[in-house]
This record gives structure tokens, C-alpha cells and sequence, in this order.
């Protein structure tokens, strides 16, 4: 697909992200690429006519993202239903979602505009929070949604059932529901597994369980999910993508099954997923001499 409109996103508490986007602005402006921005980071360079993230993603060929992973979660779950392709350029610490490294724009993004690029379609969540037949929120997510104690010090009950069948009561400081995509997230720091982020898969991850053989298991994509809350004590709280909250009573249930919508990542030209796992995770240095003769043939 040409492109021939751009979206720019930023997350404006970042440190120079006028500087960064204002320069991209220009470099696309010569390439003949129209820019349009979403009205946060135009009221902050001082642009008029920014537009809504809805109102961008229904008009631009592609939607390009500075900041962290927060930004891209908080995008994608916005522009999710018009399947947008994203691209993440990192301005935070860390960054599994932004692959671009800053001083890698101008290479990606011409590369991008060639046709020569790749895009990947990540499962979401939906999320449903109801109280008897009172829904009281909902939600997509693109990591996780964590059902979790909050700052009391004691654990939660959480009846879960599994496609129907019962699983387990977790008796627990909470759990993680978790995409492929979020199992490098919070999961990740819960002792959960490294899931490949294409495959449709759901992972339920306690944390800190009381039983110890209470251990992440891996389910179908198409399972769907219900988790009732039996701690009569103050309740627990639900977070969706670590950045929506609310607040679950004791009968309450969550139902996470997937997403019919998507978030369709444009992955980077210049590094493969194992690459950038290696590098965030700090894992091995110099490949073996295996790899080394691989790479000279």
C-alpha cells in the first residue's frame, strides 16, 4: 500500500518530542507525504488543526508513534477498530511495542514509504466487568488485564472457570490475563512465559499464589475466560494495559474472551523480534562460532 498520509502521535511529557516530531514533519514534507497530528502534540508545537486519535486513524495510511510502550497501548486501544498500522518510535527506557530507535527514523520511514516493510496483527482482549446484570465497565486491551489486591496486605479469591469448566479459586495477591504481546509485560515479571506475540493464545498468570503448584497455563485464543471475585474485605482492583482502573466488589465477574479488533504493528526494517528480545532482555553477547558460519555463507 502507498502511503500517502501520516499520522503523528506523541507522547508530549517526553523530553524533546516537539523537536523529534517538528523534524520529521519537515523530512516528510519533502518526501510529498501529507502529516496530519493528533491534537495533543499539535497544541504543543503550536500547530493548528490537530485532530482526535479516533478522527486520525480513519484518515491517515499510517499512524506514527513517539514515546514509550504506555503510548502505543494507549493508541492502539483507540485505534484498534479502524486497523491502522502503527510505528513505534521509542523515546522511553525500554520499548518492546516502539522498535524504532530515534537515530533509526529516517532509514525506517524510508524504507516504509518504498513498500519496503512488514506489519504484524497482535490479539486484544476484551474486557467485561459486571455486577449482576449491571455491566460496569469495558475495555479492550492489547497486553493485559490484572485483577490484583491493591495496596492491602492480604490475598484475593478468584473463581475461575475456563470455556465454562472450572479451573481453580486462586487464592492469591491477584492474576494476570495476558495477550502474546503483553507476556514480555507484567506477566513476564510474575514468572510467566515468553510467548511468540503473532500466535492467539491467552495466558492466566497468578501472582504469588498461596497454592505453589498454582502455575501460568496457556490457553486457545478463542477460550473465554470468567473470573469471580469472593474476597469480601474491601474488593480488589481491575487495571486494563496498566492504565485504566476500577474498582471489583465481592460476586463480581470479569468475562475476558478476544477481541474481534486488532493492532496492526509495522515491524522494524532493520531488527527481527529475537533481536530486540536480546537486547531488552540483556540476554548472551557474541553469537558462537554456529552463528558465525551462518552468517558467512
Amino acid at each position: 500500500m502507498q502511503i500517502k498520509k501520516i499520522g503523528v502521535v506523541a507522547n508530549t511529557a517526553k523530553q524533546k518530542c516537539v523537536e523529534y516530531t517538528s523534524s520529521l514533519n519537515d523530512w516528510l514534507g519533502k518526501k510529498k507525504v501529507k502529516v496530519l497530528w493528533e491534537e495533543d502534540i499539535a497544541d504543543r508545537a503550536g500547530i493548528s488543526g490537530g485532530i482526535s486519535l479516533e478522527e486520525l486513524a480513519q484518515t491517515v495510511d499510517l499512524l506514527v508513534v513517539f514515546g514509550g510502550d504506555g503510548t502505543i497501548l494507549r493508541t492502539a486501544r483507540s485505534v484498534a477498530m479502524f486497523g491502522v498500522p502503527i510505528v513505534g518510535i521509542n523515546l522511553g527506557s525500554f520499548g518492546y511495542l516502539t522498535e524504532v530507535n530515534l537515530n533509526e527514523i529516517i532509514s525506517a520511514l524510508e524504507l516504509i514509504l518504498q513498500g519496503k516493510y512488514a506489519t504484524e496483527d497482535r490479539m486484544m482482549l476484551d474486557v467485561i466487568l459486571s455486577r449482576g446484570k449491571t455491566i460496569i465497565c469495558s475495555g479492550a486491551v492489547l497486553n493485559d488485564a490484572v485483577i490484583n489486591r491493591g495496596n492491602l496486605s492480604r490475598i484475593v479469591e478468584l473463581e475461575t472457570q475456563i470455556n465454562g469448566q472450572h479451573v481453580t479459586t486462586y487464592k492469591a495477591d491477584g492474576l494476570i490475563i495476558s495477550t502474546p504481546t503483553g507476556s514480555t509485560a507484567y506477566s513476564l515479571s510474575a514468572g510467566g512465559p515468553i510467548v511468540y506475540p503473532k500466535n492467539n493464545l491467552i495466558i492466566v498468570n497468578p501472582i504469588c499464589p498461596h497454592t505453589l503448584t498454582n502455575r501460568p497455563i496457556i490457553c486457545p485464543g478463542d477460550y473465554e475466560l470468567k473470573v469471580a471475585l469472593w474476597s469480601k474485605e474491601k474488593g480488589a482492583t481491575l487495571t486494563l494495559d496498566g492504565q485504566k482502573s476500577f474498582r471489583v466488589k465481592s460476586g463480581d465477574v470479569i468475562v475476558i474472551k478476544k477481541s474481534k479488533n486488532i493492532t496492526r504493528l509495522v515491524l522494524s526494517p532493520h531488527r527481527s523480534y529475537w533481536e530486540i528480545l536480546r537486547s531488552k532482555l540483556g540476554w548472551g553477547g557474541v553469537p558462537s562460532g554456529w552463528g558465525k558460519r551462518r552468517r558467512a555463507q
